[in-house]
């Protein structure tokens, strides 16, 4: 498993746009192909700031849904509400251990 963490900063007073169509965005790549998890984190010192963790099989997949329609209608919304140049991508393998 892949996990993509997605670092940005909001323009003031766009977290309520951005919030909306991350939510539908959620909504839609529950029926994704190899989509794991996803989780939105809001930094406590800075409430303009978003932090998504992606966790997909494969980065195949991930790539895929980049390219589906679901991802791509709130695109430029979300696009809109962030600080230019900002957003910051980083990937890594997700290593589980069982417990037992």
């Amino acid at each position: 498993m892949m996990t993509i963490m997605t670092e940005t900063t909001l323009k003031d007073g766009m977290e309520p746009q951005w919030d909306e169509a991350y939510h539908r965005r959620a909504e839609a790549v529950a029926d994704h192909e190899g989509w794991v998890s996803l989780q939105l984190l809001i930094p406590l010192d800075a409430p303009n700031k978003r932090v998504v963790l992606g966790t997909w099989q494969t980065r195949a997949d991930w790539e895929a849904w980049h390219s589906s329609d679901a991802f791509l209608e709130t695109r430029a919304q979300m696009d809109a509400a962030e600080e230019a140049e900002d957003r910051q991508e980083r990937w890594y393998e997700v290593v589980t251990r069982e417990n037992g």
